[in-house]
């Protein structure tokens, strides 16, 4: 009887290693021992590897022709991504929390500007040191784990804000807030998982670009419900306490709710793979896979170091602009906290129509370099926003959707673009890295862009962000681009899977999967 969850079904048996037998009656059929042979992409080989490698091979038909592995499609991995994309929204929601009304945390816990920069700072500075950890965990325990950690420190962070409302405990709300920042570290990396594990490949893209797309709505909502949850009463401080823990018990009962549904929807893995590429990777032994050798694998990769550096300048410029947002436009509106939010809004959610329409346009053409080159030049307009003396709402409106549209667009696209590069390195660790950097830009854009727009001016801070794009303009350009994924899913690559070494293998690998190239997706 066919399960009721599956949607797609490819009817291929799922193979383990050739016996002696098979393999010897395929020599006599195909050629003498230590020959090669190609069956549709797959390598044969003869007897000349040691006696402790061995091979599970995708068979041939008598006809010569590679059998699929069995694939399948489930409909909860639907419910999977909804349930992870509203937990990461909870998250980015409490990250901008507290930027988005600056002036109002400052009033409150009467400290200076540059104390509540660093509530939303403390994210990108905790990332950094914990992704290796992180990504360890998720590659050695999972997914499951990995996104109850996530999960489970986002409901604690949020409810230890709700004990930090008042006046001279700001320390307490610090706290609180690096907790949120740790829970970070167990999402970001998710959503290139969730997506390569869950989804087939006509649909991996976007449903990478869903994830992301949790993240980016939360922000939104983080630009948007702040100012209105929190007016600005500096005269009632009483009313304003108030006002902010409506808003943080708010958060905290919504962070439990999804909690608890993670625990109840999440699985690791589906029972059956959905693409031939995680079939490849599954058919592999876990014992063949070392942490270690992925990570010297990724940072060996020229293209994935070009990557590297250009993806953490063009998300670390979106993180400095989400966090000064406020402060840009207090300095030409003073007192226009809820028109802030209103602008920031219209970032994010011009930015979540660019990640949807990426996503698609990925699945459809996979023209990763190319998208990723067209959407860097786009951000070139960057400096026009909030330029010169007091530019009009409508003017700032309509260059943060041009801007906002490519910019934050680019991060899904960020995201699939390595995992292709990388194949067939973790997608957790490969995405952990990318985020990495991401932080580490944001940290030091927030900075410096901060110190120039309250020295000089908001045009300052938009020129030094736009000379840095520039930058990764030109690193763009240089990426080789060479779509591992890709070329295993369409059957145009030779590949096998090996229990071999992982160091000093006899043939270039990647943790376990030797690739024999047959054409190249480089442009």
């Amino acid at each position: 009887m066919v399960d009721p969850e599956i949607m797609n079904h490819h009817p291929h048996p799922r193979p383990g290693g050739l016996t002696p037998e098979q393999h010897d009656g395929h020599a006599k059929e195909n050629g003498p021992p230590g020959a090669f042979s190609a069956c549709n992409g797959l390598v044969l080989e003869g007897p000349g590897a040691p006696a402790e490698e061995t091979q599970a091979m995708l068979p041939c038909d008598p006809g010569g022709q590679r059998q699929p592995l069995e694939t399948r499609l489930f409909l909860r991995r639907f419910v999977i991504l909804a349930v992870f994309s509203l937990y990461s929204l909870v998250n980015a929601f409490q990250w901008i929390q507290y930027s988005i009304i600056a002036n109002i945390f400052t009033h409150f816990y009467q400290v200076t500007s540059d104390k509540i920069d660093w509530l939303s700072m403390v994210y990108m500075l905790a990332y950094v040191p914990l992704i290796f950890p992180a990504t360890w965990l998720l590659d050695k325990r999972g997914l499951r784990v990995t996104a109850l950690l996530g999960a489970g420190l986002n409901c604690l962070g949020a409810w230890v804000k709700c004990a930090s409302v008042r006046q001279d405990l700001f320390g307490v709300t610090m706290f609180a807030q690096v907790i949120c920042s740790v829970a970070q570290v167990f999402i970001l990396g998710l959503p290139s998982r969730v997506a390569s594990v869950w989804f087939g490949p006509k649909e991996v893209s976007r449903a990478c670009a869903a994830a992301v797309l949790g993240n980016q709505l939360g922000t939104a909502v983080g630009f948007l419900l702040p100012p209105v949850l929190v007016p600005n009463t500096p005269d009632d401080l009483d009313l304003m306490g108030h006002n902010i823990s409506i808003m943080f018990y708010g958060t905290a009962a919504i962070s439990t709710l999804l909690f608890f549904l993670t625990v109840l929807v999440f699985k690791e893995k589906p029972k059956v793979p959905p693409s031939q590429a995680q079939a490849v990777l599954q058919d592999s032994s876990p014992e063949d896979y070392s942490y270690k050798q992925s990570m010297k694998n990724l940072f060996k990769s020229v293209p994935f170091g070009l990557l590297l550096i250009s993806y953490g300048i063009m998300t670390g410029s979106f993180y400095s602009l989400s966090t000064l947002l406020n402060q840009m436009i207090m300095f030409h509106y003073e007192g226009e906290e809820v028109n802030a939010g209103r602008i920031g809004l219209t970032l994010v959610l011009a930015g979540m129509v660019g990640s949807i329409l990426c996503g698609f346009w990925l699945d459809y053409s996979k023209t990763y370099k190319q998208t990723t080159l067209a959407v860097y030049v786009e951000c070139l307009e960057f400096p026009k926003l909030l330029t010169g003396s007091a530019p009009s709402y409508v003017y700032i409106n309509r260059q943060s959707v041009r801007t906002s549209f490519f910019m934050t667009g680019y991060l899904p696209l960020g995201f699939e673009f390595a995992v292709e590069i990388t194949y067939p390195e973790s997608e957790g660790t490969s995405s952990g890295l990318l985020n990495a950097s991401a932080q580490i830009f944001g940290i030091l854009f927030t900075l410096a862009q901060g110190k120039l727009t309250t020295d000089y001016n908001p045009l300052a801070g938009n020129i030094f962000l736009c000379a840095w794009m520039f930058v990764g303009i030109i690193l763009t350009a240089l990426i080789r681009s060479d779509l591992r994924r890709h070329n295993i899913n369409a059957g145009i690559v030779k590949y096998e899977v090996k229990a071999v070494p992982v160091e000093g293998p006899a043939e270039p690998q990647l943790n376990g999967i030797v690739f024999h190239d047959q054409t190249s997706s480089s442009v």
